[in-house]
């Protein structure tokens, strides 16, 4: 999915990068996961995995993509939506995505307060779905939590079904790249007609951990051989960034505020968005957390100084660094940055005595 400082296309230099170097094990905590694409990687590696982040989606997609090891059989729900139709072989996911995909539109609180149609009459329109798309989400959403409350799903098989509409979601989100504005013209894929796209499930014998809190507040509590860190490296917090999947994934009908009808996120702003903060608690990372080898993912334009950085780390441990160009984010083309394309990922290797 679209998110900032997702790695997911450059995961492998990454992992590349930390085998160099010798760094290895059998287990990886991710300590702020966001779209869990390097979680991901590593619990494909057989790692146990660790996993962690403020935000609500993100954990619905760690129960999804992380804790989640098997294919969802959907054994309560399968006699309510019926087999799949004209499909050899269907697996339980495909019958019930199937079911979700003809449900009837819906006029909830998503097409309420972010599509046109729905917001036409206040004082700021909002575009961020069509107003049949916002309508099959809210009915999706809806379904999805029908089925909760009567029991019909597993923890494991709710999740992944709140974590495929969210997927699902942002290839129709009529958006640059984050949610915290909407274009003011219709992109042509916001426009078609949303259709859930079923989610990889991984599967593995490890047992692994999924957390929804402040990743600080597991200092101490989980050992693990490699404590990867990727936190914010600008001083723009993710959640209002990311407030409508917030929205969508907790489906609690929020106060919402503004042009782009913003949810409260007083609650889950970063210390990483302030350089003297972030450096405050990278020094507390690395001092309290239990770990053999601690990587840090950062960039050339990250609020946190490189020779900061390296001081800080170099009081724990040997350091290295390794640096590679790639393409930047979309959304962060702004500014003076609109004339570079590319920058530069940083990897320290903290390696304890």
């Amino acid at each position: 999915m679209r998110f900032i400082g997702n790695k997911e296309y450059i995961v492998d230099k990454i992992f590349g990068i930390l085998s160099s170097h010798g760094v290895s094990g059998e287990s990886f905590f991710d300590f702020f996961s966001g779209a869990t694409s390097v979680a991901k990687f590593f619990k494909r590696k057989d790692y146990r995995i660790y996993t962690s982040d403020l935000l609500y989606f993100s954990y619905c997609m760690q129960k999804a993509y992380i804790e989640n090891n098997e294919n969802p059989r959907f054994e309560k729900l399968l006699p309510i939506v019926g087999i799949s139709m004209g499909r050899f072989f269907a697996e339980p996911m495909d019958s019930v995505i199937e079911y979700l995909n003809r449900l009837a539109p819906k006029e909830g609180f998503i097409y309420a307060n972010y599509t046109p149609g729905g917001t036409k009459y206040s004082e700021y329109p909002r575009l961020y779905f069509s107003d049949e798309n916002g309508k099959k989400i809210d009915a999706i959403r809806t379904q999805i939590e029908e089925w909760h409350h009567a029991r019909l799903l597993t923890e494991n098989e709710y999740f992944i079904l709140i974590a495929t509409l969210i997927e699902s979601v942002s290839f129709y989100a009529n958006v640059a790249g984050v949610y915290a504005a909407f274009s003011k013209k219709w992109d042509p894929r916001a426009v078609k007609p949303l259709q859930l796209r079923k989610i990889e499930i991984i599967e593995s014998k490890q047992k692994n951990e999924v957390y929804h809190t402040d990743s600080l507040s597991l200092l101490g509590k989980i050992e693990s051989d490699i404590l990867y860190i990727d936190p914010p490296y600008n001083s723009r917090q993710y959640a209002p960034n990311y407030h409508l999947l917030e929205t969508i994934a907790r489906y609690d009908n929020p106060l919402i505020y503004g042009v782009s009808g913003m949810r409260d996120y007083s609650f889950q702003k970063s210390s990483f968005c302030n350089k003297n903060t972030a450096l405050r608690d990278l020094d507390r990372i690395a001092r309290e957390a239990h770990y053999k080898y601690l990587v840090l993912s950062y960039n050339t334009e990250g609020i946190m100084p490189q020779s900061d950085i390296v001081s800080i780390l170099g009081k724990y441990g040997s350091v290295v660094l390794e640096q590679f160009e790639y393409l930047r984010f979309k959304s962060n083309t702004n500014g003076l940055s609109r004339e570079r394309k590319y920058v530069y990922e940083q990897v320290y290797i903290l390696t304890k005595p």
